[in-house]
């Protein structure tokens, strides 16, 4: 009934539970605000960094824990396609310099009541509908060009993905102290 356009009325719920969840961690978070989003380009306010980079920390984590555990059978690895993911960077970030918010936070701050997002979301909305149409070309063109494959940081050297996840959350560690110094440096002066 729901084929092929939409996904079976469960996966839509814990999808709608799911996005609820994130977008009230992300106003708890603080990074559903303009200004919060505006002092990390201007390098005033690290709460953006500090929620991206906890999130990839504990990501990281999880997603191998549940491998190890046999929670889950295998990682759906994307194709590191460099041009592509060179391109589709630049992208988001000007769009996010322009906007001041990414998708998600675009959204929650819409859910916060903060209109001045909605063109900035309905932006987003024309730009996805852009390229599903351009997908084609892309595709034949553009992805191809420095496409790595499947290949992540465990693979390309033959290590444990543990050690690069030991490698994150000491680094992580480390910019969250020096995140923390410069900060509060910056508030006595």
């Amino acid at each position: 009934m729901f084929d092929p356009l939409f996904a079976d009325p469960k996966t839509l719920l814990m999808g709608a539970i799911t996005g609820l969840i994130f977008g009230f961690l992300l106003q708890k978070g603080g990074v559903t605000r303009f200004n919060v989003i505006l002092g990390q380009f201007l390098l005033k306010d690290h709460t953006v960094a500090k929620t991206m980079g906890t999130a990839i920390v504990v990501g990281a984590v999880g997603i191998y824990a549940m491998v190890a555990t046999g929670m889950i059978s295998a990682m759906h690895i994307k194709p590191a396609m460099m041009v592509a993911n060179i391109a589709g960077g630049l992208i988001f970030g000007v769009g996010m310099v322009v906007l001041g918010y990414c998708p998600g936070t675009g959204v929650a701050a819409i859910g916060e009541g903060s209109r001045h997002a909605i063109p900035g979301v309905a932006g987003m909305i024309v730009g996805a509908a852009i390229y599903a149409e351009a997908y084609p070309w892309i595709a034949a063109n553009i992805l191809p060009m420095a496409d790595l494959g499947k290949a992540t940081f465990a693979t390309a050297t033959g290590l444990s993905p543990w050690w690069f996840i030991a490698g994150l959350v000491i680094a992580a560690s480390l910019g969250f102290f020096a995140l923390e110094k410069f900060e509060r440096g910056r508030r006595r002066a």
